[in-house]
């Protein structure tokens, strides 16, 4: 594993976790009238607080771009789950409160899954599937359980709704990471003229704003734990779908590789649900009557 990969992942993973804390600390006093509309975007888009977190995430994307052109989907991916980590210290931080059993047990359950995985599985890289119905088979089967899941979320936008959400948003990040390594290649090859001649920049655009949409839907209306749990472990599943689907990745196959790489993102899994669920983690706005957001000044 390269060295670089692994410092450009944890820092991106670092800006995402912060990124993550400070939106939803605005995104909560956003109004419920605004839920899964674009509108919640240019309510929050007057707030320093949740533009730092976006610029947080920017940054953090950049670098997860970046470590995706110079290592496997299926390397990258668990080692961003760990931006739940720093998510947790920036929380803990503002709530001041102690990390506890259920704290230390997610720690070492998501640091052991992440490693597990990356040990058992060897993730290396191969020759990318051509075939357009594959691709085009994995992408629709992700993209349409994440509108699926985006549907059912609007009937319940108090209950099981922000769960769905970040569920469905972490779908469309996997994928959108997927397309991000293709378009880094297609870059590579041919410059600049052969990136905006195919589709996946395009697809990475449209993915983006979408994910954006829900993740601070999910944010406005539940609890940080509710939402960046499903968030955190959707999205490494669906980037590792992605990679070994169609882009090549190649993993060990033998049942004792195959039983540790499970049980890893089992770990990985249970780990973020644990930290996540942590009573440190910001808690929920000020319920349907809140008022719209005030500007800035």
């Amino acid at each position: 594993m390269s060295v670089l990969v692994l410092a450009l992942a944890v820092g991106a993973a670092c800006c995402l976790g912060l990124g993550f804390v400070l939106q939803q600390n605005a995104a909560r006093q956003a109004p419920l009238g605004d839920f899964l509309s674009p509108r919640l975007l240019l309510d929050l888009v007057r707030v320093p607080r949740w533009l730092a977190g976006i610029g947080l995430m920017v940054c953090g994307m950049a670098l997860g771009a970046v470590a995706l052109g110079r290592g496997e989907v299926s390397l990258v991916e668990p080692l961003l789950a760990t931006n739940l980590l720093f998510a947790l210290a920036l929380s803990r931080h503002q709530t001041k409160q102690p990390l506890g059993r259920q704290g230390w047990a997610g720690l070492a359950l998501l640091a052991g899954g992440v490693t597990a995985f990356i040990v058992a599985g060897e993730p290396r890289g191969g020759d990318a599937v051509t075939d357009p119905v594959r691709h085009w088979l994995i992408i629709g089967v992700m993209a349409g359980t994440a509108l699926l899941l985006a549907a059912y979320a609007k009937r319940s936008p108090l209950g099981s709704g922000p769960v769905l959400l970040a569920l469905a948003a972490g779908l469309l990040y996997g994928v959108q990471d997927a397309l991000t390594r293709v378009s880094g290649q297609r870059f590579s090859a041919g410059g600049l003229a052969e990136l905006l001649t195919g589709w996946q920049p395009y697809g990475v655009l449209a993915l983006g704003v979408v994910g954006l949409v829900l993740v601070q839907s999910a944010f406005e209306t539940a609890p940080l734990r509710m939402s960046l749990p499903a968030l955190t472990a959707a999205q490494p599943l669906a980037g590792i779908a992605c990679g070994v689907g169609f882009l090549g990745d190649r993993l060990r196959t033998d049942t004792a590789a195959l039983a540790w790489e499970a049980s890893g993102l089992a770990a990985i899994v249970a780990g973020v649900v644990l930290l996540g669920l942590h009573p440190a983690m910001p808690g929920a706005g000020h319920g349907p009557g809140r008022e719209r957001l005030p500007l800035p000044g």
